[in-house]
C-alpha cells in the first residue's frame, strides 16, 4: 500500500487553519458608486480636475474592493454615501474630519441661476458667481466655473469653425455648438437644482480649478 506524497507547492490545510476566502470581483454598480463619491468630492473642492480624472480611471480599471479603498479613504465619505466615522485617538480624542456637508437648497438655486443666466447675460452671469463663489460655497463656485468654461468653449469653437466654414466638418461642429449652447445650460440648471455635480461635454477647459 503506497503512501501519498504531498506536493510542496500545494501543502495540505491543517484542520485548525481557517480556509482562505477568495476575493469577490467588483460589479459595475460598485465602481459607479465610487466614481460618484469622487465627483461629489470634486464638487466640494476636495479634488482638482487632474486628480478626479486620475482616480476615476483607476476606479474604472479596479477589479477588487481593495483597489477602490485608496481612492476614497482620504475624502471622508464611503462609496455607500455615509460619512466615515473618525477613528478614536490614543487619548480618546478623534482624529480626522467628517466629510463636508452636501449643497443646500439655496446653493443649488444660485448654481442653477449661474447656468441659466447665460441665456440673458452670457459670460457675465457665471463670472459674477465665480468671483463671489468663495463667499457663497465651493459648490456654487465649481458650477460657476464649469458654466464659464462652457461659454468660453462655445465662443472659441464657434469662431474656429466659422473661419473654416468652407469645410463640412467645422460647419457641423458649429451647428453642434449652437445646439449645445441652447440646450445644455437648461439641462445644467436642472442638474444643479437636483444637487448634481454637472460637467459640460467639452474638449477642453480654458480656466482650471485653483
Amino acid at each position: 500500500m503506497g503512501v501519498a506524497v504531498q506536493d510542496p507547492q500545494y501543502p495540505a490545510r491543517r484542520p485548525w487553519e481557517p480556509q482562505a476566502r477568495p476575493q469577490i470581483r467588483l460589479t459595475d454598480a460598485e465602481r459607479d458608486a465610487t466614481i460618484k463619491v469622487l465627483q461629489e468630492a470634486f464638487g466640494r473642492g476636495q479634488l482638482d480636475e487632474e486628480e478626479l480624472d486620475e482616480r476615476t480611471e483607476k476606479a474604472i480599471r479596479a477589479k477588487f474592493g481593495a483597489d477602490l479603498v485608496p481612492l476614497t479613504e482620504d475624502l471622508g465619505v464611503t462609496p455607500s454615501g455615509e460619512p466615515e466615522r473618525p477613528a478614536a485617538g490614543v487619548f480618546g480624542g478623534r482624529s480626522g474630519q467628517q466629510a463636508s456637508p452636501e449643497s443646500t437648497t439655496a446653493e443649488r438655486i444660485v448654481a442653477a441661476v449661474g447656468h441659466g443666466g447665460n441665456y440673458f447675460f452670457p459670460l457675465v452671469a457665471p463670472l459674477v458667481f465665480l468671483l463671489a463663489g468663495d463667499r457663497l460655497s465651493p459648490y456654487v463656485r465649481r458650477q460657476a466655473l464649469e458654466s464659464l468654461n462652457f461659454q468660453i468653449f462655445c465662443i472659441i469653437t464657434g469662431i474656429a469653425s466659422l473661419l473654416l466654414f468652407w469645410l463640412v466638418a467645422p460647419l457641423l461642429v458649429t451647428l453642434a455648438v449652437a445646439l449645445g449652447w441652447m440646450v445644455l445650460p437648461a439641462v445644467a440648471s436642472i442638474a444643479s437644482l437636483l444637487g448634481k455635480d454637472w460637467r459640460y461635454p467639452m474638449f477642453f477647459r480654458a480656466i482650471k480649478e485653483d
